[in-house]
């Protein structure tokens, strides 16, 4: 049973290692969008396999629907050039300085984590919902409304950059609203 679970956490891991490498190398902001939830995909199974189902289930609906939804609709109203800076050749030197600099912190980090780790004699404790709703509705509920505000204002702005590019002002009476014809 424990292969079991080292091989789902493996899986899990290269979803989400994978999904990285798809976000980050890819030449249309559409296939990065599906690296990108690939990775939140990776990330909400890690959360079910620390015997936490509701944040897991938290991580896919606002940030693998919600967000990839907000994202997207960024990218297709903004309608980005297919020809823009990022569709362009990338340097093999600029490749090797992200990958150094991508795999230092990891190395770093990962051997004070090897070094310093106290034992793990903790065995996971399932939280009901109740608590934890109580626990983040108690002394949280600022931030939390502070958050649903700054998604929506940046949704609002997506929608306003994407409407203000369709928009073509060419005249003064087009733009101040008022509508001109010519009849005979």
């Amino acid at each position: 049973m424990l292969i079991l679970a080292y091989i789902i956490l493996i899986g899990h891991l290269a979803l989400i290692v994978w999904g990285g490498f798809i976000t980050v190398l890819a030449k249309s902001l559409v296939r990065a969008l599906t690296g990108l939830i690939m990775t939140l995909f990776g990330v909400a199974g890690l959360y079910f396999l620390m015997a936490a189902p509701f944040i897991g289930l938290m991580q896919i609906l606002i940030y693998v629907g919600a967000v990839s939804v907000l994202i997207f609709f960024a990218i297709m109203l903004t309608q980005a050039a297919s020809t823009g800076e990022e569709a362009q050749k990338r340097r093999k030197e600029k490749i090797k300085y992200a990958l150094m600099a991508a795999l230092s912190p990891a190395i770093f980090l990962g051997l004070a984590v090897i070094k310093t780790a106290p034992p793990g004699n903790l065995t996971p404790q399932e939280t009901s919902v109740k608590f934890l709703g109580r626990f983040l509705l108690g002394p949280y509920v600022l931030p939390f409304e502070l958050i649903s505000l700054v998604l929506f204002a940046a949704m609002a702005g997506a929608v306003l950059l994407g409407f203000e590019k369709r928009i073509p002002a060419t005249d003064e009476s087009a733009s101040s609203g008022i509508a001109v014809s010519n009849i005979d």
